[in-house]
C-alpha cells in the first residue's frame, strides 16, 4: 500500500472510494489542504463528496458541484471548504475567493490545483486519481504531520479489515484532554450494533521534569493499552460495566471495544440529574467495598502493575499551583521561594496523614465526562465506566471528590450533602468503616485535586491553547475552600489566604 515517499491505494469500485473519504475526514485537521488532481471522471467529486458527507455524517448532504461558484463552504465539526479552480482565470483570483481565511479557520479541499499551483501552500496533501483497469489508483503525497496523520487512519482500516469489518463506516467520536481519540464504527449489515475504537498511538516519552523521569512516569499515566485492558476486564469480572475489548493492537495502540452507549448525568441544559449521580456515589460504594488487585495479567505474558498514588505524584500535581497559577493570578510573578518551601511541606504533612487512609482502586476521574448512564441496567451496571486507564491504588475518598465536586458542572450545596449521606450511609452499613479516617482523607484528597485543576486551568490556557477550561476556575476554588474547611488543613487554608487564592478569583 506505501512507498517510501508515498501513499498508493488501489480502489475497486466507487464503495472503496467513499471508504477513502472517510478515512481522510478523521485524518484531517484545521489548517490541511487537499490538493485532489487528476482527468475528468477520475473520482475528485466522488472523493470530496465522501470526505464532507463523513465530516458531516450525513450521508444524504447535498455537495452541489463548485465548477461556477469556483467555492462551496460547510459549517461542519470542522469547516470546510471546497474549491473547483477548473474556470479560474488567473492564480491571484484565490485570495478574492477568501482561501488565506478559509485555510486559518478550517479545511481547503481543492480540486483542479494546477491552476493555482503558484498560490497553494507548499505544506499540503496532494491527492492523485487515475484511472486503472475497473478501478482507480490514489497516490497521496505528504510530510510531517500530515503524512503521520493519513498513515495511521489507514492502519487503522487495516486493523478493522483484520478484526472482520471491511466495509465498516466510521465517524469521529470524540478526542479527550490527551492524545487519545475515539471513533464510532458501524459494522455493515443489520442488526450490527455501534462499536467504539479507541486510537491510541505511542508517544514519545517527553523531557525530564523530575528526579530525571517524564512527565507520564511521575503523575503515574498510562502509556499504553494494557493498562486499559486490565483494569476493564477486572472491573467486569467484579460485576461492574466497564466496555468489553473485542480486538487490541498493543504496539500500535488501536483498540476495539464495546459500546456502552452515550447517555451521562447530565441533562440537555448541562445540569446535574440528580438520580443519576446518586447511582453513580452508590456505584462507588460498592467498589470500594471490594479489594482490588495490584497486579493483573493481562495480554501475552504481561502483567499489569496498578501503580500507587504516591507522594511524588501528589506533590507533582499540586505543584501546578505554585507553577501555573500563581504566576498568572499576579500577571508573571512567581511564587516565592519562602511561598514554594511553605507550601510543599504543608502538603509533606498532609500526605503523611494519609497513611492510615482507606487505600483501594481510584479511577481518578471519576465525574460526568466519564460516566455512561445505562437505565436499562440494573445495579451497579447501571453506571457504565471509562476513561479509567490511568488508575492506581490510593485514598478511595479521591474518588468521592471527584464526582461530588464535579470538576465540570456545579454541584450544589443541597446535591453535594446528598450525595455525601449516600456514599458515607451504604459504606456504614457495609461494616468496617472509618468515617472519621474517611472524611479528613475526603478533605485532603479534595484540596489535591482541586489545587491540581487550578493550576491545569491556566497551563491548557497558555501553554496549550486552550482557553475554555478556564472558565472552571471559579468552581474550583469554591470547591477547594470546601475542602478547606477541615480542621486538618488549617495549614493549607492558612497560606492559601496568604498568597490571595481563593472562591473569588476570577
Amino acid at each position: 500500500m506505501t512507498t517510501s515517499d508515498a501513499i498508493s491505494i488501489f480502489l475497486k469500485d466507487e464503495a472503496a472510494t467513499i471508504r477513502l473519504g472517510e478515512d481522510l475526514a478523521l485524518a484531517l485537521k484545521a489548517g490541511d489542504c487537499l490538493a485532489l488532481s487528476g482527468d475528468l471522471g477520475a473520482g475528485k467529486s466522488s472523493l470530496a463528496r465522501a470526505i464532507l458527507r463523513a465530516m458531516a455524517d450525513d450521508e444524504g448532504l447535498e455537495v452541489p458541484s463548485p465548477t461556477f461558484t469556483l467555492v462551496q463552504s460547510y459549517d461542519l465539526r470542522i469547516p470546510i471548504s471546497h474549491f473547483d479552480l477548473y474556470r479560474l482565470g488567473d492564480p491571484a483570483e484565490l485570495t478574492e475567493l477568501g482561501f488565506d481565511e478559509a485555510l486559518q479557520n478550517g479545511i481547503c479541499l481543492v480540486e483542479w490545483p494546477e491552476m493555482a499551483e503558484s498560490e497553494l501552500p507548499a505544506q499540503r496533501i496532494a491527492l492523485t486519481l487515475e484511472h486503472e483497469g475497473n478501478g482507480r489508483r490514489a497516490t497521496i503525497r505528504a510530510a510531517g504531520a500530515q503524512d503521520s496523520r493519513i498513515r495511521r487512519v489507514l492502519a487503522i482500516r487495516d486493523f478493522l479489515d483484520d478484526a472482520g469489518y471491511p466495509a465498516a463506516k466510521r465517524r469521529f467520536l470524540t478526542g479527550d484532554a490527551s492524545l487519545r481519540a475515539y471513533e464510532a464504527i458501524y459494522p455493515k449489515g443489520e442488526n450490527q450494533r455501534r462499536i467504539i475504537l479507541m486510537d491510541w498511538p505511542p508517544l514519545a516519552e517527553g523531557p525530564p521534569v523530575l528526579d530525571a523521569k517524564p512527565y507520564p512516569k511521575v503523575a503515574h499515566l498510562a502509556e499504553n493499552a494494557y493498562p486499559f485492558v486490565a483494569i476493564a476486564d477486572a472491573l467486569r469480572k467484579d460485576g461492574f460495566a466497564a466496555p468489553e475489548v473485542y480486538k487490541v493492537d498493543y504496539n500500535k495502540g488501536i483498540l476495539l471495544i464495546e459500546d456502552l452507549g452515550s447517555d451521562g448525568v447530565l441533562d440537555a441544559h448541562g445540569q446535574p440529574i440528580t438520580e443519576r449521580y446518586r447511582e453513580s456515589v452508590a456505584c462507588l460504594a460498592g467498589l470500594h467495598a471490594l479489594k482490588f488487585p495490584q497486579d493483573i495479567p493481562v495480554g501475552k505474558g504481561h502483567v499489569h502493575h496498578i501503580p500507587d498514588f504516591d507522594r511524588t505524584a501528589m506533590k507533582m500535581e499540586v505543584r501546578l499551583v505554585l507553577d501555573w497559577h500563581l504566576p498568572w493570578k499576579r500577571q508573571g510573578a512567581p511564587a516565592t521561594e519562602a511561598e514554594r518551601t511553605d507550601y510543599l511541606a504543608i502538603w509533606d504533612t498532609l500526605i503523611d496523614e494519609l497513611a492510615t487512609a482507606e487505600k483501594n482502586l481510584l479511577l481518578r476521574d471519576f465525574h460526568s465526562p466519564n460516566i455512561i448512564w445505562r437505565p436499562h441496567a440494573k445495579g451497579v451496571e447501571r453506571i457504565g465506566l471509562i476513561d479509567f486507564q490511568d488508575a492506581m491504588i490510593g485514598p478511595t475518598a479521591y474518588d468521592l471528590a471527584s464526582i461530588v465536586q464535579d470538576a465540570r458542572v456545579t454541584i450544589e450545596p443541597a446535591l453535594f450533602r446528598q450525595l455525601m449521606d449516600d456514599y458515607l450511609g451504604l459504606r456504614r452499613a457495609q461494616g468496617g468503616f472509618d468515617e472519621a479516617g474517611f472524611m479528613k482523607a475526603w478533605a485532603i484528597m479534595s484540596a489535591q485535586r482541586n489545587c491540581k485543576l487550578a493550576g491545569l486551568w491556566v497551563r491548557l490556557l497558555q501553554r496549550d491553547g486552550k482557553p475554555g477550561y478556564l472558565k472552571h476556575m471559579p468552581r474550583t476554588l469554591a470547591y477547594l475552600n470546601v475542602a478547606l474547611e477541615h480542621e486538618t488543613l488549617a495549614p493549607l487554608r492558612d497560606w492559601c489566604t496568604r498568597a490571595g487564592i481563593g472562591q473569588s478569583e476570577s
